[in-house]
C-alpha cells in the first residue's frame, strides 16, 4: 500500500500517506495491546496456581477475594473481546483501503489513456489544419494562375480580333 500511495500525484498521495501512518500506528497500538492481554491470559493459569496452592485453607478464602478474582476475570474477557473485534476491523479496514487503492490505480490508468488519446487527436488536428492551409493556398494560387490565362486569352482574342477587323 505504502508503494502505491507514493506513486500517485502529490495532493492525493500526501493525504493516502497520513491514513497509512495513522493506520500502521493504530495497528502497532492494538498488537501491543493484544500481546499484553495474550501475556496475561498464559499468566492468569500460573496465577491461578500460585493462588490455589498458597491457599491451604480454602475455607479462609473471602468472598470479596473471590469477587474481585472474578471482576478481574471479566474484565480481561471483555478486553480479549475488544482486541479481537479491534483486529476485525483493522482487517476490514485493511480490505477496504486495498479495495480503494485498486479502484484509484484504475482510475488513473483510464485518466493516462485518455491523456494518450487526447494527445493524439490534438496532433491529428494540427496536421489536419496545416493540410487544409496548404489546399487553401493552392487553391488561392490556382485562382490567380487561372485568372491570369483568362486576362491573357481574352487580349490575345481582343488583339487578333482587332488586327482581323482593322485589315
Amino acid at each position: 500500500m505504502d508503494l502505491e500511495a507514493r506513486s500517485l500525484q502529490p495532493n492525493v498521495k500526501a493525504v493516502l500517506l497520513a491514513k497509512l501512518r495513522e493506520y500502521k500506528s493504530d495497528l502497532n497500538n492494538l498488537k501491543s495491546e493484544h500481546k499484553r492481554l495474550a501475556s496475561a491470559n498464559s499468566n492468569q493459569a500460573a496465577r491461578d496456581d500460585l493462588l490455589e496452592s498458597g491457599m491451604a485453607d480454602a475455607m479462609s478464602v473471602s468472598a470479596n477475594q473471590r469477587g474481585r478474582l472474578m471482576m478481574s476475570t471479566e474484565r480481561l474477557n471483555e478486553s480479549s473481546d475488544r482486541i479481537k473485534e479491534s483486529r476485525r476491523t483493522m482487517l476490514e479496514t485493511e480490505e477496504l483501503g486495498v479495495s480503494i487503492l485498486q479502484d484509484l490505480h484504475q482510475q488513473r490508468q483510464s485518466l493516462l489513456h485518455a491523456n494518450d488519446t487526447l494527445h493524439g487527436v490534438d496532433d491529428n488536428i494540427s496536421k489536419s489544419k496545416k493540410i487544409f492551409t496548404n489546399m487553401s493556398r493552392r487553391m488561392s494560387r490556382n485562382k490567380w494562375i487561372i485568372s491570369s490565362i483568362i486576362v491573357v486569352l481574352v487580349v490575345a482574342i481582343a488583339l487578333i480580333l482587332y488586327f482581323k477587323l482593322s485589315k
